[in-house]
């Protein structure tokens, strides 16, 4: 599981990635977003679109879970030039942790400036609700206090420093935004924000693990946007993060609930329009220039 990761995605590796990306790509985005389980809708919302099939990328992990499509699409989103990855890449699916963080770098060598993530999430705030929309403010890494960070290794300082602060890793003016934007939409009722916290998966949590989250402050857990997070945000990549919350974690013994997979697509087709609407809003009012910091 924790993989050489000096052999692991280097520099060189995802610049040639990046550049023959932008051989192909009809603009250079300055945007990503990336789409969580059942949210791939999002990238059908752009103009002059390209697909391309991750099979077809040099050196790009392949997609294995349902309800990810593995397809990157470029185009543009409200005018402004965009990248968009329709499935994302998992601890569970056996790739290294610097794999499955690998299109971050390549997005930033592409010269993305700002990452929209979306996931599925499970919720433990006991005032959470199936279909709400989470503006993660904070995260657990759990896998991290194992080691599993996907910074391990040897730095690479032409991606970014060894040792980045992640106090600010989800951009307070673009939380900010998506709860403005959310007001005008007339979402409120469904908008949470809080503390999302990453497990490695893919077995759900058990009722004792639930309950450890929720003491520790969680809010939501799910097996996913942590990693590329701290990857982003180490590349310098401003970060807003959306979690679905697909299903309330068991935490009674008593509970005959289980959780699964198909009640996260479901939740994902039912919340998909707004959460489209959501990013696009938001999309609009992004200020994105080159010479961002």
């Amino acid at each position: 599981m924790f993989a050489d990761s000096a052999t692991e995605c280097s520099y060189e590796e995802c610049k040639a990635t990046a550049d023959w990306l932008l051989a192909q790509a009809p603009v250079r985005p300055l945007l990503g977003i990336v789409c969580g389980s059942g949210l791939g809708g999002l990238a059908e919302m752009l103009k002059d679109q390209l697909f391309i099939n991750y099979s077809d990328i040099p050196s790009f992990p392949q997609s294995t879970v349902p309800g990810h499509a593995g397809k990157l699409v470029f185009g543009t989103l409200k005018g402004k030039p965009c990248v968009c990855m329709q499935g994302r890449f998992h601890l569970y699916e056996g790739y290294p942790i610097q794999k499955t963080t690998m299109p971050m770098r390549v997005f930033k060598l592409m010269g993305v400036k700002t990452v929209i993530l979306t996931n599925a999430a499970g919720g433990l705030n006991p005032d959470f609700k199936v279909g709400d929309i989470m503006v993660i403010k904070d995260h657990i890494n759990i896998p991290g206090f194992a080691g599993n960070n996907p910074l391990v290794g040897r730095n690479d300082d032409r991606f970014g420093e060894r040792f980045p602060c992640m106090s600010d890793a989800y951009d307070r003016d673009l939380q900010q935004l998506a709860h403005t934007v959310a007001a005008e939409l007339d979402y409120s009722s469904f908008m949470q924000e809080g503390v999302y916290s990453a497990v490695g998966g893919p077995s759900f949590e058990t009722v004792a693990e639930s309950k450890m989250l929720h003491f520790l402050g969680v809010d939501a857990v799910g097996m996913s946007t942590v990693h590329e997070v701290i990857v982003a945000r180490h590349c310098g990549m401003r970060v807003v993060a959306l979690s679905l919350i697909t299903n309330q974690v068991v935490m009674d013994y008593d509970s005959e609930k289980k959780a699964n997979h198909e009640e996260v697509l479901q939740t994902g087709e039912l919340r998909a329009q707004p959460m489209e609407k959501l990013v696009s809003t938001m999309v609009s009012r992004m200020q994105l220039s080159n010479n961002q910091h």
